[in-house]
């Protein structure tokens, strides 16, 4: 192809040829000296360049900042997740609490208070409180049910229906504990049916009650004669029908105190303190029951320091009266709540279930079936036992089949089919312990289904792991259940290590610290006039620990209306 060429080129016809030039040479630039090609001059970028505006600085791609950030982002969202897992679990709706929950909500406002045909606002919060402990939406629907029996007992006062009022407070009292309501309500329908004559009838059915010898509850002789009394305080019949029942109350606390029955013998004189505070014989009772206290402490204490005695110098059981073992059952019959007796019994299972691995490894099998048979008698659930037990071949199921005396040995040699059986109860019973199903439901919690696997496979070393590892993990829940206020979970994983580690060194400061976090929350719910809810936790308090100096103040504040 041509070039420009001059007009006057002889061989110029008016129009220009296109030219390709030199491509070689097309993206360097041409030295100034460099003869010319002919075409117009270019300039040739490389394809990632990009042309700039004169003058202005070229931005930067953001991919160089916003990846990390996007990543920093993301794992602080993940973690944010693993850290409020549990929180965010309990977001999670549960379909039959919600369920009761709203049908106790609508039996309220129907006003369907109480009933027993599992449809009133009392039993279904009753239930739901059931389905959850610790929810504070069942417990305050109690308290509506105790407040609207309240308004209820007031209609029907106004009415004059007496028998109704009646009811009604008994409904309110029984769910509300006390208070001024109460007070209230009771003094108003007995002066109410005193002006009706039926004086005359309570005092009738309070003498027949004396007769029976029911003295206790809303319809014993004691709650009938103070109704009469709470309507015409110089009633002569009733004071001496209330007197009868302080000597009857005091004859039932002498006998407890002559069978050196510190326990019925206290509780029968909270009660008469509380019935007639102004019992003359109350005094001598009380000065009774304090020297009958501190004889059974010094006793109880003795016994208890003879069978420590007794496990150090490695006198676990046996003949004779001078075992740990006997000592520990001598503290028990004088207190059979006494939490360090029963420390020590554990203990005496522990020292039982050692020596019959020793047993084991020297290969005297009679002996170590005898030890942990005794063992057994002492603490059935304890972990070490059934370790124990699965190392001598012994046989040990879960607890469906406790009862089976048809369990046979486990065999040596496992097919496939059990193989794959035993990998799988282990890997349920790790996810069951984590979930805190430690020793409930039957059947599907880790205690259980490690067992069923030892069964199996008496030498399964992951099963027995996890089993002797399940008290160190009970231990750790029942700090979180504490320390996050959710106390009947914690009392459930406290009976757990309670039973798979009974002679555990901790169990009594555990059970102390649960004790007096039941105290406090029924001295809060007292100070906040739920009553109620306060005599519900203060009664967990005792049965941990009755004779604890907490549990006993508040008691003796509650009884006197404080």
């Amino acid at each position: 192809m041509s070039g420009n060429r001059p007009p006057n080129d002889p061989g110029y016809n008016g129009r220009t040829e296109p030219k390709l030039g030199d491509l070689d040479h097309l993206d360097k630039p041409r030295p100034s000296a460099e003869p010319s090609d002919g075409l117009p001059r270019m300039n040739v970028e490389p394809g990632y360049r990009r042309q700039t505006t004169p003058g202005k600085k070229k931005r930067k791609s953001p991919r160089g900042w916003w990846m990390p950030v996007l990543i920093v982002l993301l794992l602080a969202a993940i973690g944010g997740l693993w850290i409020n897992q549990n929180r965010l679990r309990g977001l999670i709706p549960h379909t039959d609490f919600d369920d009761v929950l709203q049908r106790a909500q609508t039996a309220l406002q129907q006003g369907h208070l109480d009933g027993t045909d599992g449809t009133s606002a009392r039993e279904l919060f009753e239930a739901a409180r059931a389905l959850q402990p610790d929810n504070d939406s069942a417990r305050q629907g109690l308290n509506d049910v105790g407040r609207a029996e309240i308004a209820r007992a007031d209609a029907a006062l106004q009415a004059g229906r007496l028998d109704e009022a009646g009811q009604a407070l008994t409904n309110a009292r029984e769910l509300l504990g006390g208070g001024s309501d109460v007070d209230r309500l009771t003094q108003a329908i007995a002066k109410a049916q005193a002006t009706t004559g039926q004086t005359g009838t309570l005092i009738a059915q309070a003498q027949q009650a004396l007769s029976d010898g029911k003295l206790d509850g809303p319809d014993g002789a004691a709650a009938l004669y103070q109704r009469v009394l709470a309507a015409d305080s110089d009633n002569a019949v009733a004071r001496h029908g209330l007197d009868q029942v302080g000597d009857a109350l005091a004859a039932q606390i002498q006998k407890a105190l002559d069978a050196k029955d510190v326990a019925t013998a206290t509780t029968g004189i909270d009660h008469l303190a509380a019935v007639l505070p102004n019992y003359a014989q109350l005094p001598t009772l009380r000065a009774s029951l304090a020297a009958l206290q501190t004889q059974a402490s010094s006793t109880l204490t003795d016994a208890i320091n003879q069978g420590n005695d007794a496990l150090r110098a490695g006198r676990i059981a046996g003949d004779g009266d001078d075992t740990a073992l006997a000592h520990f059952k001598a503290a028990l019959a004088i207190d059979p709540d006494n939490p360090q007796a029963k420390a020590g019994l554990g203990q005496v299972a522990e020292a039982l279930i050692v020596q019959a691995n020793a047993a084991i490894d020297s290969g005297d099998t009679n002996q170590a079936r005898q030890l942990l048979g005794q063992a057994a008698a002492l603490s059935p659930k304890s972990a070490d036992l059934v370790a124990a037990r699965a190392r001598l071949g012994q046989p040990e199921a879960s607890s469906a089949n406790d009862n089976d005396t048809t369990a046979t040995t486990p065999s040596a040699t496992l097919t496939p089919q059990q193989q794959v059986q035993v990998a799988n109860m282990v890997q349920q019973a790790k996810l069951a312990a984590e979930r805190g199903n430690i020793m409930s439901p039957p059947g599907d919690c880790a205690y259980d289904l490690y067992r069923g696997a030892l069964a199996i496979d008496g030498n399964n070393q992951a099963a027995l792991a996890g089993l002797q590892g399940l008290s160190g993990l009970v231990v750790r829940q029942f700090n979180q259940a504490l320390s996050a206020g959710n106390l009947n979970k914690a009392g459930s994983l406290l009976d757990a290590l309670d039973n798979l580690s009974p002679g555990d060194a901790g169990l009594l400061q555990s059970r102390q610290r649960l004790v007096d976090a039941w105290v406090d929350q029924a001295e809060r719910q007292l100070d906040s006039g739920d009553r109620n809810n306060a005599a519900q936790s203060l009664e967990q308090g005792r049965k941990l620990m009755p004779n604890d100096q907490r549990v006993q103040q508040l008691t003796v504040r509650m009884q006197g209306g404080g």
